[in-house]
């Protein structure tokens, strides 16, 4: 049979890129062994607030050169696949027929939570080089340079990704109404976390948007349909004229 004679809707997406919920998967593996190491290279000790005193956050680095080393090495490894998922869902969202700007959001979102993430394990990596750790006030100023990058940076970045594949979703049937809606949630708390810039108890939203969101990104990774065609085989197109009115919409080139 020719090609020609196969609809666009019905041919299998071969340049769509990776697999997005792969691609999460890893970000969220190479990040958590970034957490894992680093607790085992220092002995389980808890991670240095940048908010205690000077003193306490220059010996900290001092002491645990290769945990700061490594672990900046893997945040900043992790950054990778994050963007590659942005730009990857960008495309997918195109070619299911998004015509809104959830697509353009959630890739702005995507790329900024990546160069924030590689800023934050740049710097810890910074914090790893006893040249800089001599000087108490810099690794200060660093630390807090990485804690304001690797939290409220990157986890607005990544409400913005969620929001922006969540929206389209939920409104489209391209996902489950409740994970839909768990991400929104999830994508507001990582919003107002830039609030805990000013208001330091709110910085418990940072880990809500940090690893809820990495999580929701994977789910949603796997569950987000390839083409309008498998999104019009989901249980929603069961409701009369739902296939037809989604199978009009023309997929982006």
């Amino acid at each position: 049979m020719s090609s020609r004679s196969i609809p666009d809707e019905g041919r299998p997406a071969r340049s769509g890129g990776p697999h997005p919920g792969v691609l999460a998967l890893v970000s969220l593996g190479i990040f958590l062994a970034s957490l894992i190491t680093s607790a085992i290279l220092t002995g389980g000790q808890t991670f240095v607030s940048p908010f205690a005193s000077t003193g306490q956050v220059a010996a900290f680095f001092q002491q645990n050169v290769t945990a700061m080393r490594v672990g900046g090495m893997l945040q900043f490894g992790s950054a990778v696949p994050l963007g590659i998922y942005a730009a990857t869902v960008y495309a997918r969202q195109l070619r299911l027929g998004v015509r809104v700007p959830g697509p353009a959001i959630s890739f702005f979102g995507g790329v900024s939570a990546a160069i924030f993430l590689m800023l934050s394990g740049s710097v810890t990596w910074l914090l790893s080089r006893p040249e800089i750790t001599t000087d108490v006030t810099l690794t200060h100023a660093l630390a807090f340079l990485a804690f304001i990058t690797g939290g409220v940076g990157f986890v607005v970045g990544i409400g913005l990704l969620m929001a922006g594949i969540a929206v389209p979703a939920l409104i489209l049937g391209f996902m489950p109404r409740w994970l839909a809606w768990t991400g929104l949630v999830i994508a507001a708390l990582s919003e107002l976390s830039f609030l805990s810039m000013a208001i330091e108890p709110l910085q418990f939203l940072l880990p809500i948007g940090r690893f809820g969101g990495l999580l929701w990104l994977v789910a949603a990774g796997f569950l987000l349909p390839r083409t309008r065609a498998a999104a019009n085989q989901e249980p929603r197109a069961h409701a009369p004229g739902a296939s037809q009115t989604h199978g009009t919409s023309r997929t982006a080139p």
